[in-house]
């Protein structure tokens, strides 16, 4: 029997020590940890799909909590059908002792756990939806505020128009322009644009 452990953070700016130490001191190898740092939103993650084919019948998989499983609903509850049934491996979820399926493999304890499964699982799918909902509203506050998302704009220089008025003569040639105004191409085309609007 292989102990294997799973770790979920959903950004790269996250921390997964604390998942990493729970795991650590649960006897789970670090050569046995699998690692990704993306959302939950579904399984189509590069880390648990290597660990889905490295685990066989009889292992062991530590996770801290269902939500680092994942954050969807449905797909939660069919990838535990597919660990526990399929691959017939057994998971510990740390912090929620009835999720162990090496304990009460009776009909109550099974039924037990798969309670305890769908009400943590929608606790993680709800949260994922906050999280989202939490995210948009502050944008959109933010905004509201005047706030600007995104690379900052270029300045334009005080001398664009003459610039502008030396290419449209062919003084000066696209590239010189672009140099001087310290634009890409598609920039200074973009600000080409508002400028022409302006001048009419």
């Amino acid at each position: 029997m292989e102990i294997y452990g799973y770790v979920r953070v959903s950004s790269t700016d996250q921390n997964e020590e604390r998942q990493l130490i729970a795991l650590r001191e649960k006897g789970v190898d670090d050569k046995n940890v699998y690692m990704d740092k993306q959302s939950g939103k579904d399984f189509d993650r590069p880390q648990y799909k290597k660990l889905l084919r490295k685990m066989k019948q009889g292992d062991l998989l530590y996770i801290l909590s269902i939500d680092r499983l994942g954050r969807n609903y449905e797909e939660i509850q069919s990838q535990w059908r597919v660990l526990t049934k399929e691959k017939g491996i057994d998971i510990c979820v740390i912090d929620m002792p009835l999720l162990d399926t090496r304990q009460g493999k009776d009909l109550m304890g099974t039924f037990i756990a798969d309670l305890v499964l769908q009400i943590l699982s929608f606790v993680a799918q709800s949260e994922r939806e906050n999280i989202r909902k939490r995210q948009e509203q502050g944008i959109a506050a933010a905004k509201a505020k005047g706030v600007k998302f995104g690379r900052p704009e270029k300045e334009v220089l005080d001398n664009f128009a003459r610039l502008v008025s030396d290419w449209e003569k062919k003084k000066i040639p696209l590239s010189e322009v672009i140099k001087q105004c310290n634009m890409s191409e598609a920039t200074f085309y973009r600000r080409l644009r508002e400028h022409r609007i302006k001048r009419k």
